[in-house]
């Protein structure tokens, strides 16, 4: 952890923070979803995390995905808003957080799909029917409940 939360971090150590975030959903050409699976809590996940000082929102979602999964967005479609007691998380080191993010699909993307940054063990694409909701990282876990019945209709 670097930045703004590492900073936040040192001044309340493990008690609950606000974490604003930024994601992205990034989608192949196929309408397969791209998932991480992450190295803290071993379950699946797309890419973000938390925005830094002045930055911009989409800015912060590009950023996480070249971090997290080595591609490079061209293009961001908002999604949603995911915030409310459900993203509330205990992450496995103890760090507590009640997350506000902005999650974003992105179907215009170049690279390969790499883990840049060790926060994720494995990356793999999946169609929508392939993906196990009891597999995806619990404050996330709506958000692709969501964009799954949206896919179907």
């Amino acid at each position: 952890m670097t930045g703004y939360m590492a900073e936040m971090r040192k001044l309340v150590g493990h008690k609950t923070i606000i974490q604003c975030a930024a994601s992205i959903i990034c989608v192949d050409e196929n309408g397969r979803v791209l998932l991480g699976k992450r190295s803290d809590n071993h379950m699946w996940g797309y890419s973000g995390g938390a925005i830094e000082i002045d930055e911009r929102v989409e800015e912060c979602a590009k950023r996480e995905l070249f971090e997290e999964m080595g591609l490079l967005a061209e293009e961001l479609e908002f999604f949603c808003v995911n915030s409310g007691p459900e993203t509330h998380y205990i992450y496995p080191n103890g760090d507590e957080v009640s997350n506000f993010e902005i999650v974003y699909v992105c179907r215009k993307w170049h690279g390969e799909p790499k883990s840049q940054d060790g926060e994720m063990e494995d990356l793999r694409f999946f169609s929508v029917g392939e993906i196990v909701l009891s597999e995806i990282s619990p404050p996330i876990r709506s958000v692709v409940e969501k964009y799954i019945s949206q896919a179907n209709t």
